[in-house]
């Protein structure tokens, strides 16, 4: 299903020394994806408890064409490069969502 919401994953390694600069780079493409690539719902990025140099990176997509349409463009090799360089492993995985829990509501 082409209009099916998709969760993007990227498991991650960056050496502690590279931490500042790999968030600062998480940053400039967190705010330019949330502004304005179609079809971007939310994303996060994750530190694991255990292991200070593994991260885990994760979007939310209305549907997984809209991020390979993205991550197919010029602008976007560019946007993650910064980002890219900090890491010494990377795996990506996607996902189509088939079920999740009601939106938690703060009470």
């Amino acid at each position: 299903m082409s209009d099916q919401r998709a969760r993007v994953v990227f498991l991650v390694r960056v050496p502690v020394p590279r931490t500042e600069q790999f968030l600062a780079a998480y940053e400039e493409v967190r705010h330019l994806v949330a502004d304005g690539v179609p079809g971007h719902l939310v994303d996060q990025v994750c530190r694991s408890s255990t292991d200070p140099e593994q991260w885990l990176i994760t979007s939310e997509w209305a549907s997984l064409a809209d991020f390979e349409a993205w991550e197919r463009t010029p602008e976007h090799r560019d946007l993650v490069r910064p980002m890219r360089e900090c890491f010494t492993d990377a795996r990506s995985l996607r996902f189509h969502i088939h079920a999740q829990t009601p939106a938690f509501a703060a009470g």
